[in-house]
């Protein structure tokens, strides 16, 4: 299996240049659209200079707490490929999706494995599940055993408090992307040495998996 690699709480130009233009970009690039509460979050002017940045190679996530009507219009002609959603009903996904035409990630903050079963809720309506942890904007962690023996039919996302010196491959074990954000950052700004470092090191990681498991082409 391939890993794959979400940057998450971009929040200036010069950062997202460098990712979209990085040899191995991720697959996702992350804003935090309407949470003030997170250092992270970006101001609506800010938030349409970033989305002047072509995208090129990335899917661009509007990262949504609960998001009400008004921000969902704002934002509607922007370039999202897909809307991370926290905090909302199956019902309020599902009419998102309908209105906007968007992908959904739906992230399932975890406790304990009674949230994790929360995923139940979201077959109908997510296209893809981020587990994360229910400090989600203060970057902390949670126990990812907790997921280990999930078996979805949808790819799985993790996030919480992920750094560039955790060991990855037990990472890809329980999760199809990897969604890190804080991990990324020196003094609180995204640190473009450790970006190139992690999304070098997402690379590496995938082309040892590459020479274990060759596609055998042969008909």
């Amino acid at each position: 299996m391939i890993l794959k690699s979400k940057i998450c709480g971009v929040s200036d130009t010069k950062i997202l240049n460098f990712i979209v233009n990085h040899d191995h970009p991720p697959q996702f690039v992350g804003f935090i659209v309407n949470y003030p509460k997170s250092k992270r979050h970006v101001d609506i002017k800010i938030l349409k200079e970033l989305m002047k940045i072509e995208k090129k190679n990335s899917f661009y996530v509007a990262v949504l707490v609960n998001p009400n009507q008004n921000i969902l219009e704002e934002i509607k002609e922007m370039p999202f490929d897909y809307y991370q959603l926290y905090d909302c009903q199956p019902s309020k996904i599902q009419s998102i999706k309908e209105k906007y035409k968007k992908k959904i990630i739906t992230a399932i903050t975890v406790r304990d494995i009674k949230d994790v079963n929360d995923y139940r809720k979201f077959i109908e309506t997510t296209d893809i599940y981020l587990f994360d942890s229910k400090g989600y904007e203060n970057s902390m962690s949670f126990d990812h055993t907790l997921i280990e023996k999930l078996n979805l039919n949808k790819e799985v996302m993790i996030a919480g408090n992920i750094q560039i010196d955790d060991n990855l491959e037990n990472l890809k074990k329980i999760a199809h992307i990897i969604d890190i954000s804080g991990g990324l950052e020196t003094d609180g700004l995204k640190d473009i040495s450790k970006i190139d470092i992690f999304l070098n090191k997402i690379k590496q990681l995938n082309n040892e998996t590459k020479k274990r498991y060759p596609i055998n082409r042969s008909t």
